[in-house]
């Protein structure tokens, strides 16, 4: 097949913007494959993984070569772009892979037999380029705005001499192209090029297909940052979270440590029962209402559970009942002569799972501001915790009268729970 020789302007223009959109449209739909992604990310992968990187990269491909033989259109023939991203990113044997895939419609059906050893060349200096670079994030920096990086680095190289890996890569699609215009100059039809009679045609040729080949790697490394960013939110949610719990136990564990302190003394059977009973609590995760009977007596401190059967097999997040159960004994029944109760309750209302802390103790006073409800360590995290796992979909609230108690109330998504909370524990509060 005779190469296309293109003397208008605007005729060069516009099929080099036609290459360029369906390179960047074809990029943009193989990066909405998950597994694709996925692979995007792993810069050592196994030869399962590059087989099926190289079928995501070079089948969509290699149907635009066919096309190009069938409607006899060339601008939406990118097998040479394509084999040299492949090598960029996914290495020789990928780059060889994908490359033989492209060139096949050609080899077959049009009879171009130099688009397989052409494809080979481009994948070899490819992967050869991507192999000697010492930084591999360095291919994912390659721009298809040429021009401006090429100046940057140009001139930073000029400041701090040193190898620029970008100009490299540049080099290395400017060289190929121009190596595939001589070839197919001389091969007579067999081999598949663009070509131009004036030298700047020539020029946007080639400075096309470089643009071409760094298209997609600018598209596909958007992904890649896109999908380092929801990884670093998870990880700093979890360290949130991590953080929050390790600020709430030590405060749980001060208490609990001092009750066994006071009762070694005079009552060390109930003193070993507690440290047993906190054993299995750091080890499940559970409550502490049991240690905080024990440490009242149960005279004093009573446990009411108005538990919604319906709840017992919804979840909650771990660590907070227990700093609301541990306040509620410390501030609103300690300091009562003679004790009093906290009611657990838990129901389900239009699709959110309600649950209340309430207790019968001394209250907050009339002239405590709302806003210093939270200033706790253990209210705080529970909020934050909130706040981590649920966004703005949660409720707390709570509400306090002198003398007459304190009733704490949260709201957590029904649907959501066994999504984002783990560790969990049961809103059955015991199982």
């Amino acid at each position: 097949m005779n190469p296309t020789l293109y003397n208008s302007p605007a005729l060069i223009l516009v099929t080099l913007l036609i290459k360029l959109g369906v390179i960047a449209s074809l990029a943009s739909i193989i990066a909405r494959f998950g597994q694709f992604r996925r692979l995007l990310f792993e810069e050592q992968r196994s030869p399962r993984q590059k087989l099926v990187f190289a079928a995501f990269l070079g089948v969509p491909f290699m149907l635009g070569v066919l096309t190009r033989l069938l409607a006899r259109y060339q601008g939406i023939d990118l097998s040479l772009e394509m084999t040299v991203v492949s090598g960029l990113l996914g290495g020789t044997i990928v780059g060889l892979v994908v490359g033989t895939m492209v060139s096949l419609p050609a080899v077959l059906i049009g009879h171009e037999i130099l688009a397989t050893p052409v494809a080979v060349l481009c994948a070899v200096a490819a992967g050869s380029a991507r192999w000697v670079c010492p930084d591999k994030e360095e291919v994912w920096k390659f721009s298809p705005f040429i021009d401006l990086s090429l100046y940057r680095s140009i001139k930073r190289r000029f400041q701090h001499p040193a190898m620029d890996w970008q100009v490299l890569f540049f080099l290395i699609c400017v060289i190929l192209e121009i190596a595939r215009m001589t070839f197919g100059h001389m091969a007579h039809g067999r081999l598949f090029y663009l070509d131009a009679p004036q030298w700047w045609g020539k020029a946007l040729i080639v400075l096309g297909t470089a643009i071409g080949v760094g298209l997609p790697v600018r598209i596909w490394n958007n992904t890649r940052i896109e999908r380092k960013l929801e990884e670093q939110e998870r990880l700093l949610m979890q360290a949130r979270v991590d953080a929050l719990i390790s600020q709430i136990n030590p405060h749980f564990l001060f208490n609990t440590l001092n009750t066994v302190s006071s009762l070694v003394r005079f009552d060390p059977d109930t003193a070993r029962k507690v440290v047993l009973k906190l054993s299995n609590i750091l080890r499940r995760r559970l409550k502490t209402q049991d240690i905080e009977v024990v440490r009242f007596g149960k005279d004093k401190l009573q446990i009411r559970k108005e538990i919604d059967p319906g709840t017992l097999d919804l979840i909650v997040p771990s660590m907070i009942l227990q700093p609301l159960v541990e306040n509620a004994i410390r501030h609103g029944i300690g300091p009562k002569i003679e004790g009093g109760t906290i009611t657990l309750r838990s129901r389900r209302q239009n699709g959110r799972l309600a649950v209340e802390v309430i207790d019968d103790g001394m209250g907050f006073p009339d002239n405590r501001p709302p806003e210093s409800f939270d200033s706790g360590i253990g209210i705080r995290n529970v909020r934050e915790r909130l706040k981590a796992l649920y966004g703005q979909e949660f409720s707390f609230a709570i509400d306090s009268a002198p003398g007459k108690g304190t009733a704490i109330r949260l709201e957590i998504p029904e649907v959501a729970i066994t999504e984002k909370a783990a560790p969990v524990e049961t809103a059955g509060i015991e199982r």
